[in-house]
């Protein structure tokens, strides 16, 4: 028995099977039919968006075009870069600080030599006041007066601030034309002729009159120092009301040392 064969109908492929519906409702489409060439195709970019475009064979880079539309924008400000601040990111460390070890070494030379004649010009001290130099000279005052015993350095440095707020007081109710940064400053880098007195009197332990004059000169030279730079014209007349707690206080910086 012969078999029959049954022609199927295949649609022709480019049949529009999309269905024709009113504007309010979804057209529904089929893909098989559609022509592979919708498929494929090339993405131009439009000169009016972007303003001018490619010139000479050259093309423009993403910033360039990122940079268009922000400016278009009017958001331009994002792409501003602060100068200034990217050369902060590039200063040596002291210089971020606002450490100048010159100044500080300098200023450690006119503590070191009080008298006028020698030609140091120490109101610098005072008119250019510092915060890390005088830190230096209290923490190392600190570990030579405590040493092995490091938890008590953050009294020192209690001291020193306490001490230069009393004594900015006393030169305020006096008269005095000094701020507390400048009292600060003074009374720290002061404290060097104690640190030379600490480490000068392990060499006269066996003497003890010598001992008690290098403890009487280092304290003397300490409080000398700082009240030759805090006490100025105004308090010429009133100098023993201000140099008098200068002197117990650097007495009571060198006790720390001494135990006593």
């Amino acid at each position: 028995m012969a078999a029959t064969s049954v022609p199927l109908h295949h649609p022709s492929s480019n049949a529009d099977l999309s269905y024709e519906t009113q504007p309010d409702e979804f057209a529904f489409t089929s893909p098989v039919t559609q022509d592979s060439s919708a498929y494929t195709g090339s993405i131009e970019t439009q000169d009016s968006e972007l303003g001018e475009g490619k010139k000479s064979g050259q093309s423009e880079g993403p910033s360039s075009i990122y940079s268009q539309i922000l400016s278009r924008k009017g958001f331009e400000w994002l792409l501003e870069v602060d100068d200034a601040e990217e050369n902060d990111f590039n200063k040596p460390l002291l210089e971020e600080l606002d450490i100048d070890v010159q100044d500080i070494y300098y200023k450690v030379r006119c503590v070191l030599f009080p008298l006028p004649s020698l030609g140091f010009k120490r109101d610098v001290l005072r008119d250019s006041p510092d915060f890390w130099g005088p830190l230096f000279v209290v923490l190392l005052y600190a570990m030579l007066a405590l040493y092995g015993q490091f938890r008590v350095v953050s009294w020192i440095i209690t001291i020193w601030l306490s001490g230069s707020l009393i004594i900015f007081l006393l030169a305020r109710v006096l008269g005095g034309e000094v701020n507390y940064s400048q009292c600060l400053g003074v009374i720290g880098y002061s404290i060097i002729p104690l640190v030379l007195t600490a480490l000068a009197l392990p060499l006269a332990r066996y003497f003890p009159m010598l001992e008690f004059l290098i403890k009487a000169f280092g304290v003397v030279w300490a409080s000398y120092s700082a009240g030759s730079l805090l006490i100025q014209e105004e308090l010429k007349t009133k100098r023993p009301l201000l140099l008098y707690p200068i002197l117990l206080l650097y007495i009571y910086f060198f006790s720390l040392y001494t135990g006593v």
